[in-house]
């Protein structure tokens, strides 16, 4: 078959893939016969992360139906899984939730909105990230305690943003494309009334206050003299004699996957400290550590992270993808999705041919608090999240496909809204499940942790 290669050609694709899966059909989810016990989904994922963290995972999830999706990425990839599909493929984000869009730094110090967490991604069909996104806005909505109009409103609203903006794309060249970005102060434009507009300001301000030197005074004491990583068992506690040996050495072997110039950069920082950190919820129980750095003086910090990468959830599901290493996968599908990438990304193995990939641990990152967001709030909020997806699958996958695909009704919108609404009453559901699983001592839970 010939690969389509005009933009009408490319349109016509997405247009045929309506005969393999029609717009509509994506309304329809109905959870398998044999669809496996959520429980034994995420027992399964825990069993080579470490035993004692797993217990603050559970509790984490635990604690609302929007908690328990956030962990649950690999149940919903199953979900997904078990329908049609468009096979019309991106580099899938693979968690595309609506707390992994925030604020970050760009190399150039300018501040931009977009996806900031790539564990999951893999290269799969569009619509997974875009119903992840929906069912998460239904389900922070319902949370909210929003009137069931509008939590069918903002997940509506969601996928109109991104089959929007994915047509205003497949109109532009490659160039503009690949450059286009959300800036922080776009934000401000959408703001609807002076209350919302105090709160993205203060989005803004918090945004520009984490930095290494802000987490150098939260996270470090002098200790004889010396500067190190305090103590705050579970979630911080300062790497072992083996475990720093370890990670002197795959800080070297790091260096090498970096450019050139950014390899300089980083030869001018020195090794200070380095401490185990527990992050974010669906992650709990893989190996993170953040290490200090020291540049021109004590005053001149660095925090980087180096987090352990597994296979995508996405891979049991899809065909196999390019890359061997899960932290080379991690590394390319966040400088393929995000408009400009963490000058200090980069993978290496480590002990036991175990994956990792290295970060910056703040650089002006800063997540939406969504719990405490209105309906408007929450809806334009949603609308942003929509499009910063869009535009992130414009940069890997044919945009001008998924345009004709998608096409000027709103006909997937509606369908993908449904599915949003039914999904989140799967979720309630499976947040129940883990509740009794909790209850009857199936799993230990740490809530509050």
């Amino acid at each position: 078959m010939t690969t389509p290669t005009t933009p009408a050609d490319r349109a016509l694709r997405g247009k045929a893939a309506r005969k393999q899966v029609p717009r509509s059909a994506h309304a329809a989810w109905i959870p398998s016969a044999d669809r496996p016990d959520p429980v034994a989904v995420l027992e399964r994922q825990g069993r080579d992360r470490l035993p004692e963290l797993l217990p603050i995972r559970y509790g984490r999830m635990a604690g609302s139906p929007l908690a328990f999706l956030r962990g649950a990425a690999a149940v919903m990839a199953a979900d997904l899984a078990a329908v049609p599909h468009t096979g019309l493929t991106v580099q899938l984000c693979g968690d595309a939730h609506l707390l992994n869009f925030g604020l970050y730094a760009s190399p150039e110090r300018a501040l931009l909105f977009d996806l900031n967490d790539f564990d999951e991604t893999f290269p799969g069909p569009f619509e997974w990230d875009v119903k992840r996104l929906a069912a998460s806005v239904a389900v922070a909505a319902r949370e909210n305690g929003h009137p069931e109009a509008k939590v069918g409103r903002a997940a509506l609203e969601t996928v109109t943003a991104y089959r929007t903006a994915v047509r205003r794309l497949a109109r532009l060249g490659e160039l503009d494309v690949w450059y286009a970005r959300i800036d922080a102060e776009q934000l401000l434009s959408l703001a609807r009334s002076a209350r919302h507009r105090r709160r993205v300001e203060s989005s803004l301000g918090r945004a520009r206050r984490r930095t290494s030197l802000q987490a150098y005074g939260k996270l470090t004491d002098v200790v004889d003299g010396r500067r190190r990583i305090i103590h705050d068992p579970p979630l911080l506690e300062p790497a072992g004699t083996s475990d720093m040996a370890s990670l002197r050495k795959i800080f070297s072997d790091y260096r090498s996957t970096l450019a050139e110039e950014r390899r300089l950069l980083l030869d001018r920082y020195r090794f200070v400290d380095a401490a185990r950190k527990v992050v974010g919820v669906g992650s709990v129980g893989l190996r993170c550590f953040i290490v200090l750095l020291a540049g021109r003086d004590t005053d001149d910090p660095l925090f980087l992270q180096l987090k352990e990468a597994r296979r995508s959830v996405l891979e049991e599901h899809l065909p196999s993808g390019p890359y061997v290493h899960p932290g080379h996968r991690v590394v390319v599908g966040q400088r393929l999705l995000q408009a400009a990438s963490d000058i200090f990304l980069g993978w290496m193995s480590g002990p036991q041919g175990r994956a990792f990939y290295w970060r910056q641990l703040r650089d002006m990152k800063s997540s939406a608090d969504v719990a405490g967001m209105s309906p408007d709030d929450l809806l334009s909020y949603a609308r942003l999240c929509g499009t910063a997806l869009a535009r992130a699958h414009a940069r890997s996958g044919d945009r001008i496909a998924i345009a004709g695909y998608l096409g000027s009704a709103d006909t997937f919108d509606r369908a993908v809204r449904d599915f949003a609404l039914a999904y989140a009453d799967r979720t309630a559901a499976d947040h129940t499940i883990l509740g009794a699983a909790v209850a009857a001592g199936v799993v230990r839970a740490e809530p509050g942790v």
